[in-house]
């Protein structure tokens, strides 16, 4: 996984490719809304997250969800798809994450999310980007908690 660099707005080098790029993200946001519900046993009311001048979407979920998603089938399913290599983590600034000096992250899709499950308010955000951009990265993960 690699560390999460500051965002960057997104060009597309025609209409066309944007459409594919988009049909493609939304698909990915489909797995991860199924595998969401896989993991927490009940319906889920996700909090779906667009961000079309940059190319992404996604969900943000609710600190139930994230404790559901790191103790369920979620994190490897998504893996199973989707290598480590191309998941880009957006960790809190109080991680316990070890991260390397080139912002390497050392850790499995399942420990950066049990972490922010770990607090009483942690919550995370799922980001899936269109092909091409974001410097290849397929998802990217985002801790939340209060300090």
């Amino acid at each position: 996984m690699r560390n999460l660099e500051p965002s960057i707005l997104i060009r597309y080098r025609s209409e066309g490719s944007m459409r594919v790029a988009i049909t493609r993200t939304v698909a990915l946001v489909a797995l991860c809304a199924a595998a969401v519900g896989m993991g927490s046993g009940t319906a889920a009311a996700l909090d779906p997250v667009v961000q079309l001048d940059q190319g992404r979407a996604g969900v943000r979920l609710s600190h139930s969800e994230t404790v559901a998603v790191a103790s369920g089938p979620a994190p490897a399913l998504i893996t199973m798809f989707v290598p480590l290599t191309k998941i880009g983590a957006g960790l809190h600034p109080e991680t316990e994450i070890y991260r390397d000096q080139y912002g390497g992250v050392y850790a499995s899709l399942r420990q950066v999310i049990a972490e922010p499950a770990a607090h009483p308010d942690g919550t995370i955000t799922l980001l899936f980007n269109a092909p091409g951009t974001r410097g290849g990265r397929v998802m990217d993960v985002y801790q939340h908690w209060t300090n």
